[in-house]
């Protein structure tokens, strides 16, 4: 069974920054492109950065410049850097693992609360 830890979420400040980490126990983390989505009360899950096996990376457009996303194969995990942060930044953030030739094995973490609040 793969497991998906998301830890690193809390409470920060306007403008502060936090690190949310995700470690994978799939065998082949290589063969996953990773991903954070996160999801506001009341709102749907939205899609806020992947990674794919060889690094290229994707962002959604209002995190841009302040979020990054890294991953380390060597220890399975996935990162989030997360700077700058805003209100509109609150929701839960979620670790996904998408396999890059079966679409049918992908996998979501429990989430972390992340609140950005003064």
């Amino acid at each position: 069974q793969v497991q998906l830890v998301e830890s690193g979420g809390g409470l920060v400040q306007p403008g502060g920054s936090l690190r949310l980490s995700c470690a994978a126990s799939m065998t082949s983390f290589t063969m996953y492109r990773m991903g954070w989505y996160r999801q506001a009360p009341g709102q749907q899950r939205e899609f806020v950065a992947t990674i794919a096996s060889g690094g290229s990376t994707n962002y959604l457009d209002s995190v841009k410049g302040r979020f990054t996303i890294s991953r380390d194969n060597a220890k399975s995990t996935v990162y989030l850097q997360m700077n700058s942060m805003t209100p509109e930044d609150t929701a839960v953030y979620y670790c996904h693992a998408l396999h890059n030739v079966r679409p049918s094995l992908t996998y979501w973490g429990q989430g972390t609360q992340v609140t950005v609040s003064s």
